[in-house]
Parts: C-alpha cells; sequence; structure tokens
C-alpha cells in the first residue's frame, strides 16, 4: 500500500471528485459512513458518543458520523466552537443538516463538562486533518488536554487532532491520544514513528473509494506492506524439486557465552526452508548445535571465537548473532569481507566491528543486508535527533553504499539502494527480547539463499518475523512469548501464506 503525503491526498480527492465523477459532499458523506459502520460493529455496548468537531472537512466528517449514529439509535451530543462560524464548504453543508435532527444538542466547548460523562461514553474527535501544519491555539489545546485525562473511549477521525501527517510534531504541540483512529485509504507516516505512533492507537484503514487510476499513476517513496505486497513477493515451493532448489545458507556467529544466538538464527534459517544449511560457530557450541539443530552441518570457526571465516561458493552468509568482537574475529570478518563479491547479510556484532572504522563499510557488497537495530545504526551512521530523521539518512546511505537496510523499530523499515522505504506492521512488543533479531537473521539469510531478491527477501522476512511473533502473542501473550515461540509459529505463517496463495490473498 501507498503512503501518500497529505498535499498527493489532496489531490486524489480533488481527482477522484472530478474524474470518478463525485461531489465533494458525497466523498465526504461516504467517508462518514465508512466511520459510522465500524463505530456501529465495534462499539455495540457503549451507547452514548460525544463528538467533538472543528471548522474544516474534518468537522464536516465529525457532523455526518454524529448524525448517522444517532439514525442508528445512539445518544449523541456534539461540541463544536460558537465563537467561530467560518467553516469549510463541506463542513458547513453537514453542520445545517445535523442542525435539522431535533435530538441532537450542538454545544459550545466551554459548556463541556465531563464529569456529565458516563464510563461507556465514546469520545470522537473531529477537530483537525490532515491538513494540520501548524501549532494549536491556546482553547484546541486546553480542550485536547481535558480530553487526554479522561479515560472514556476515543476515537479519532482520519488522524489524532494536533498530529501532523507527514512529519514529527513541534515538541510542545499538544496531541489528542486515541484509543483507535479511523483514517481515510492510506497509512500516515506519522502513525508509524514511536514519537508519533503512540498517540494513534490501533490504526484502521477504510477504503472511501478514491480513485484507483490517481492512486496507481502517483509517486512515492513510503509504502505499507501489506497482503497485496506479500501476495506478489511470496513463492509457493514446487513439488518437482530437491534441496539444491533452495539454496546454501551460512549462519556465521557464536561465541563463548552466547551459543544461543547463533542456535536461534540457525533455527530460523531451517524452518524458513533453505536446501542446506551449515553454523560456522567456535567449537565451544558443537555440542549444543549439533543436539538443537541436527539438521544444520557445522563448519569449525575457532575455539572459544570465531577466528576464520571460510568462503565457500554459490552459498548465501548471515553473519553476526553471537559473534562477540574478540581481535580475532574482528580479523577475521575483515578479511572475509575483502574476498566475498556476493551480496550477504550483516547484523549486531559484525556491524558493531565495521562500525569502528567508518572506512569498512565499503568493504559491504553492494546489495547486501544489514539489519541495525537504533543504537547499531548510530553507531554505523551517527547520532540523529529522531526516527523521523534517522530514517532519511537511512535513505542517503542506503542509496550511496547500494545496500539495504532493514531498521528495526516496532514498524520496521526497509530502505533499498533506491531510497524507497517499506514500513512493516505485523509483529508486536513480545519481539523486545533478546533473541528476536537473530531469529530474523536467520529467516532473512535463508530466504537470499532461496533466490529471493534481496528486496523481497527483506520485505517478506520482516513480515513473516513479525506474523509468527502476532501468532505467539495469540497463544502465550506479548509478555510470556519467547524467540522460540516465534520460530515454532513460523510453520503457522507459512500454512496462512500457502492457504492464501490458494485462495488470494
Amino acid at each position: 500500500m501507498k503512503i501518500l503525503a497529505a498535499e498527493n491526498i489532496r489531490s486524489a480527492d480533488e481527482f477522484t471528485i472530478k474524474n470518478k465523477p463525485i461531489s465533494s459532499i458525497q466523498l465526504m458523506e461516504n467517508a462518514a459512513s465508512s466511520c459510522a459502520e465500524w463505530i456501529f460493529q465495534n462499539c455495540k455496548h457503549h451507547d452514548t458518543f460525544t463528538v467533538f468537531c472543528g471548522n474544516g472537512n474534518n468537522g464536516g466528517d465529525g457532523f455526518a458520523i454524529a448524525r448517522m449514529l444517532y439514525l442508528k439509535g445512539f445518544d449523541v451530543d456534539v461540541f463544536i466552537d460558537f465563537t467561530n462560524e467560518k467553516r469549510s464548504r463541506d463542513a458547513k453543508i453537514n453542520y445545517s443538516r445535523l442542525k435539522e435532527i431535533s435530538g441532537i444538542e450542538i454545544k459550545d466547548f466551554n459548556d463541556f463538562d465531563s464529569k456529565k460523562l458516563n464510563d461507556e461514553t465514546v469520545i470522537i474527535d473531529a477537530l483537525f486533518g490532515t491538513g494540520l501544519s501548524r501549532k494549536l491555539e491556546e482553547n484546541y489545546a486546553k480542550l485536547i488536554n481535558q480530553l487526554n485525562d479522561l479515560k472514556q473511549r476515543k476515537i479519532s477521525i482520519d488522524i489524532p487532532s494536533g498530529l501532523f501527517a507527514d512529519v514529527i510534531s513541534e515538541e510542545d504541540q499538544t496531541v489528542l491520544k486515541a484509543d483507535y483512529t479511523l483514517t481515510f485509504q492510506f497509512w500516515k507516516r506519522s502513525f508509524l514513528h514511536p514519537e508519533t505512533g503512540k498517540f494513534a492507537g490501533k490504526v484502521t484503514v477504510l477504503d472511501i473509494d478514491l480513485s484507483k487510476e490517481f492512486i496507481e499513476k502517483v509517486a512515492t517513496d513510503y509504502f505499507v506492506i501489506d497482503d497485496e505486497i506479500i501476495g506478489k513477493t511470496f513463492k509457493e515451493r514446487t513439488d518437482f524439486s530437491h534441496k539444491g532448489c533452495y539454496g546454501k545458507a551460512i549462519i556465521v556467529g557464536g561465541s563463548y557465552g552466547k551459543i544461543g544466538a547463533v542456535v536461534l538464527a540457525t533455527k530460523s534459517a531451517l524452518k524458513i526452508g533453505a536446501g542446506l544449511t551449515f553454523t560456522i560457530a567456535p567449537d565451544c557450541g558443537y555440542e549444543i548445535l549439533q543436539t538443537t539443530n541436527p539438521e544444520a552441518m557445522f563448519i569449525y570457526g575457532g575455539e572459544k571465537y570465531v577466528e576464520e571465516i571460510p568462503l565457500q561458493e554459490d552459498a548465501v552468509y548471515g553473519i553476526g548473532p553471537g559473534l562477540d568482537k574478540d581481535i580475532s574475529t574482528k580479523k577475521a570478518l575483515l578479511e572475509f569481507l575483502k574476498q566475498v563479491s556476493e551480496p550477504l547479510l550483516l547484523d549486531a556484532d559484525a556491524l558493531n566491528i565495521i562500525s569502528e572504522n567508518k572506512e569498512n563499510i565499503n568493504l559491504i557488497p553492494e546489495n547486501s543486508v544489514i539489519t541495525p537495530h537504533p543504537k547499531e545504526f548510530e553507531r554505523l551512521f551517527g547520532i540523529t535527533e529522531n526516527s523521523f530523521q534517522r530514517l532519511e539518512l537511512a535513505r542517503e546511505k542506503a542509496k550511496e553504499y547500494q545496500i539495504f537496510i532493514v531498521l528495526k523499530d516496532h514498524h520496521t523499515q526497509i530502505i533499498n539502494p533506491e531510497g524507497k522505504v517499506y514500513y512493516n506492521i505485523t509483529g508486536n512488543s513480545g519481539l523486545a527480547k533478546g533473541g528476536s533479531g537473530d531469529i530474523l537473521t536467520g529467516i532473512i539469510t535463508s530466504l537470499l539463499a532461496q533466490k529471493y531478491s534481496p528486496q523481497d527477501a527483506c520485505i517478506l522476512g520482516v513480515w513473516m518475523h513479525g506474523k509468527a511473533a502476532d501468532f505467539a502473542a495469540e497463544k502465550f501473550s506479548k509478555e510470556a512469548m519467547l524467540p522460540t515461540d516465534v520460530i515454532d509459529e513460523l510453520g503457522n505463517v507459512f500454512l496462512y501464506l500457502n492457504k492464501k496463495a490458494t485462495t488470494g490473498l
């Protein structure tokens, strides 16, 4: 799914109105109807709604939603700013329609008394939409702060009021903290970054039937990995095949006390389906690796640390889990990188070793994959003020070095050498545990071995990693799930993918 900037969303609205054709008020009615239906289906046990409407089209959506909910039998109160009668054209129309309904009381913001709300009241935020690009006026900031202090469920329409769609909000900006956001047609970038996504709550993207012609033609560098992308990326395993068809994956890592990391990476590489899986590790890990992963073949890399990395042809290397930074390991890694020319994957201590001298980055073969978490990225490329700046720096570096960067976060970002960004929306906070990144290393390395392109391996691998984590959380909870549970769920992810491939994603 494409992510469009706010100005492009306005253009999509205008193109749809002109070419569908459809009136702007009917397009607003469609959007409001989608919201009202979602609210009806998901808030059946709530009988009272309090809707806060601004003066722009977001407020117009709110007026229409209030009308529709009232006609469905709910009690509805609407609050507006009586001191400002200047509204957008479509907001005026829906305001007039609302006033014609005698059962809905329209009140001024100043008359809002939170003590009159019952626990089951749902607050609907339709104050500001994606067009906002300024700091909120004091009266709106005061109102939003008051709403944020309430325990009642809050639903924002299109975007939480005060939040900017495409960039980080000002540091002292007041933003409504929603439990749910019902957004139109596209994800907004601000929903996908930690500093701003925390305000959106659970996001639902509602299709309001904007022009497919416009959406297909409009250019963007930002995407969300959705079922359509995964459906085009995943390749079913063919019946007439043998292990040679699925490549050779070599996981390099482990050190005394950190063998568990390479065990996890090896097991996930096996689960993803590489034809042959090898592990280069120190001899201190031999017994546990052979016991936990009997399907993988062990290659001696040293005694307590990896001291040599043999180069094999027709193999994809995933280097880093539990590697440590012993001087012998540093030497072995840098010597190996001077020899290798094919794309590989680098993670964890492999990246930390490279970051000790910025010239080392030039040793990474083009089209390789690196999978840093924010601190590892910082060591490699420098400090940034926030995740938006970090992403833009990652785009620069992916272009400069012609590599793929998997920037791990709650919504992990995959940046290709053209600077295009793919946000992942599977996964959960149960992955915030040691070992989760080692699993991702094994997954992507195995997909690369199976001749997925680096971009497809990253997209599918990150998505599968998150999907398996979601399955694990359903069984064990985010708190109790372990990285090994994520590996165990990879088979169910394949069952899901194969079923979808048969029936259509």
